[in-house]
C-alpha cells in the first residue's frame, strides 16, 4: 500500500446516499449553530472525559456511534502528524483537572504479551511527556515485584513499575503522582489498591466495565441525540442506533432466551419501520453484545428472533464470556448499522474510529477488515488500521466542496463523535 493510499479516505459504496448527503449538507449549513450548541453544553458544568474513542458506522443512509470506549487503547494507530493536537488537548485537560499538576501515574492493562496494546501505552506516555508532564507507569501485574523494561517492535522501551499503596496514596518507588490516569478498563472489578485514594483518578473507578453498562450509556446518548436533533431539525434516528435490553441471560443454560427473542423481534420491527420510511433496500439486523466489556468479544449479529432460539453450542459458548473470561449475564440489543465504506483497491470493509482528548477531536483511524462483511463486527482477528488524515478536516468543513467530500465527511464524523463524548460526560457526572 503506497503512501498516497495511506492518507486517502475510504470510498462510500452505496446507492442509498440521499439521507446521509442531506445530513452532511444540514451539518454544513448549521456549522455555527452546532459549534455554539456544543460550547454551551461543555460550559454547563459538563467536564469531558480525559480521553475517549468512538466507533462509528457509516451506512450511507445513517451515521451513528455503536460504541464509546473510555479507556482507549489505539493511540499507536493515530497519524503521527496529529501528535501536536493531542499535546494541546492534554494540556487543556490537565489545566481543567489541576492547574498545578505536573506528575501523572499511568496504570495500564495487565498485558505483557499484547505488543500492539503496549505500543499504544508507549505512544500515550510520549504524548503526556510532550505536554510537559512527568509520567511513570504503575503496573498492577500481581507477579511484578521489581521494575521491568520491555522492548517493543517499534524499538521503543516501556518501563513497568510495581504499584505501591501507602495510606490513601498510590505511587511507584520515588514518585508520588498528582493524578492517576487509568488505561485499564477494570473488567475484573475495582482493585482494592485504588479504593479510597485521595488522589484524582481519571476516568473514575465507577466507569470501569465491572459496573458500567452500555445500555445506560446509550440511554444518555439517545437523549443527547434528541436534544441536538431538535436544535438543527433532523430525525434523531439518522444519528442514533435504536436499542433494547432485557433481564439476565445464561447462554449455556438457555435461560432468558424468550425475553431475548421477543426483544430482538420488537427491535427488528422498529428498524424495519424506519427502513420503510427512508426506502432503505436492505435487511434490518440486530447486534447482540455484552452489556459490559470491550475488545469486540461477546458479539453476534442476528436477522430474526428464530436465530436466537437456534443458537448452537459453539455460538452459545462464544457468547457466554468476554475479556478475561468474565461471564456475560446481560446483553444490549442494538440496531445493526451497516458500513458501506471500503478501503483500497480490494474493497476491504472499513469503519472510522475517532479519538478525543478533553472535548477536542485529536485524530482517528479506519478499522479495516478484508474478510468481514458490511453487516459484521470488524473488531476481530485479521483487522488492521489506517490513520485518518484528521489534522484539519475534523474541525474545518469546506462548504465550497460536495457534502461528502473528505473534509465534510470528516467534520460529520467529528460532530457525531463529540455528541457521543457529551453522552459519556453526562454518564460520568
Amino acid at each position: 500500500m503506497d503512501s498516497q493510499e495511506l492518507h486517502a479516505a475510504p470510498h462510500l459504496t452505496t446507492e442509498v446516499h440521499g439521507p446521509l448527503e442531506d445530513l452532511e449538507t444540514h451539518l454544513l449549513a448549521h456549522h455555527a449553530d452546532i459549534e455554539r450548541w456544543l460550547r454551551l453544553q461543555w460550559h454547563a458544568k459538563k467536564r469531558a472525559p480525559f480521553y475517549a474513542s468512538v466507533d462509528l458506522r457509516n451506512a450511507g443512509f445513517k451515521l451513528a456511534p455503536v460504541d464509546t470506549n473510555l479507556f482507549p487503547a489505539g493511540f499507536n494507530n493515530l497519524d503521527p502528524a496529529t501528535v501536536p493536537l493531542c499535546v494541546q488537548a492534554v494540556q487543556s485537560a490537565i489545566e481543567r483537572l489541576s492547574v498545578a499538576a505536573s506528575r501523572v501515574l499511568l496504570i495500564p492493562e495487565n498485558h505483557t504479551r499484547n505488543l500492539y496494546y503496549l505500543e499504544s501505552v508507549a505512544t500515550l506516555r510520549d504524548i503526556l511527556q510532550k505536554a510537559g508532564i512527568d509520567v511513570r507507569i504503575g503496573s498492577m501485574l500481581p507477579d511484578l515485584q521489581a521494575p521491568k523494561t520491555l522492548t517493543l517492535p517499534s524499538k521503543q522501551t516501556l518501563r513497568l513499575e510495581p504499584l505501591i499503596r501507602e495510606g490513601h496514596c498510590v505511587s511507584v518507588k520515588g514518585f508520588v503522582p498528582c493524578i492517576v490516569l487509568l488505561n485499564n478498563d477494570l473488567s475484573l472489578g475495582r482493585p482494592p489498591i485504588l479504593e479510597d485514594v485521595h488522589q484524582e483518578i481519571i476516568p473514575p473507578l465507577h466507569v470501569g466495565w465491572s459496573t458500567r453498562l452500555k445500555s445506560a450509556y446509550f440511554t444518555h446518548y439517545s437523549r443527547v441525540a434528541q436534544e441536538f436533533s431538535e436544535q438543527i431539525d433532523i430525525d434523531p434516528w439518522l444519528i442514533d442506533p435504536l436499542f433494547r435490553n432485557c433481564g439476565e441471560i445464561d447462554f449455556m443454560k438457555k435461560e432468558g432466551y424468550e425475553c431475548l427473542a421477543d426483544n430482538v423481534d420488537a427491535l427488528l420491527n422498529a428498524i424495519l419501520r424506519k427502513y420503510t420510511e427512508y426506502d432503505v433496500p436492505h435487511q434490518p439486523f440486530v447486534v447482540v453484545k455484552a452489556d459490559a466489556g470491550s475488545y469486540g468479544m461477546g458479539v453476534m449479529m442476528v436477522h430474526s428472533a428464530d436465530e436466537i432460539l437456534a443458537l448452537n453450542r459453539k455460538q452459545r459458548t462464544r457468547m457466554s464470556s468476554t475479556k478475561d473470561g468474565k461471564s456475560i449475564r446481560r446483553v444490549i440489543l442494538q440496531e445493526g448499522v451497516y458500513t458501506f465504506e471500503t478501503w483500497g483497491s480490494h474493497g476491504a470493509v472499513a469503519e472510522p474510529v475517532v479519538y478525543m482528548i478533553d472535548h477536542f477531536v485529536v485524530g482517528g483511524f479506519y478499522r479495516v477488515h478484508t474478510t468481514r462483511g458490511v453487516n459484521e463486527n470488524l473488531n476481530a482477528p485479521g483487522v488492521h488500521f489506517e490513520p485518518l488524515p484528521f489534522i484539519n478536516s475534523c474541525i474545518t468543513p469546506d462548504s465550497r466542496q460536495a457534502p461528502d467530500a473528505y473534509p465534510n465527511r470528516f467534520y460529520a464524523y467529528g460532530v457525531i463523535a463529540r455528541l457521543a463524548l457529551l453522552a459519556a460526560a453526562r454518564e460520568i457526572n
